[in-house]
């Protein structure tokens, strides 16, 4: 997670052996996450804004930019992903928040997806060899405030029990 050309502000997190240069508004999520035992790849306070030099070399990317303005990532292991969600969705209520994490039809739904990835990308002199390697979680950062508050109720073993769920923002 660190990044020597980083346009957002940094700040060093540091939790046992681990240690990176995290984006300042992530670091709290990040250092959570850690002492929780996920395992991360790499993130971004604001995808847009790290991306905006893209549509430069690449105007066909323009669209995808601009729609990740205020919009947050984190990249997780596959396995360490699922986890996380797991973990914030049981600690907390089934509310407006968990309908976005976990429907792709609720206003603002978080974009959660599994990217294949080949080996041969990083050593073209390799055989393709294509697996799931990476979980991104993509959400609006007004979402990381209660994100934290979840992974410390998490941490605390503060969990929340299963209730009915207001669907009605996704048709249901």
């Amino acid at each position: 997670m660190t990044s020597t050309d980083n346009i957002h502000p940094v700040r060093t997190v540091r939790v046992g052996k681990m240690c990176a240069e995290v984006d300042e508004e992530l670091a709290p999520v990040v250092e959570a996450l850690w002492r929780n035992g996920f395992k991360t790849l790499t993130s971004c306070q604001d995808a847009g804004e790290s991306n905006a030099d893209w549509v430069d070399r690449l105007p066909h990317m323009a669209a995808y930019v601009e729609s990740r303005r205020g919009w947050a990532f984190i990249d997780f292991p596959v396995d360490s992903g699922l986890s996380f969600l797991t973990a914030i969705a049981k600690a907390g209520p089934r509310d407006a928040f968990y309908v976005r994490m976990s429907h792709w039809a609720a206003p603002d739904s978080w974009d959660v997806s599994i990217r294949p990835f080949d080996v041969a990308m990083l050593d073209e002199t390799r055989a393709s060899d294509f697996g799931l390697r990476l979980l991104q979680v993509c959400f609006p950062a007004y979402d990381l405030a209660e994100i934290l508050c979840r992974l410390e109720r998490h941490e605390s073993s503060d969990l929340v029990e299963p209730a009915p769920t207001d669907w009605t923002t996704v048709g249901r």
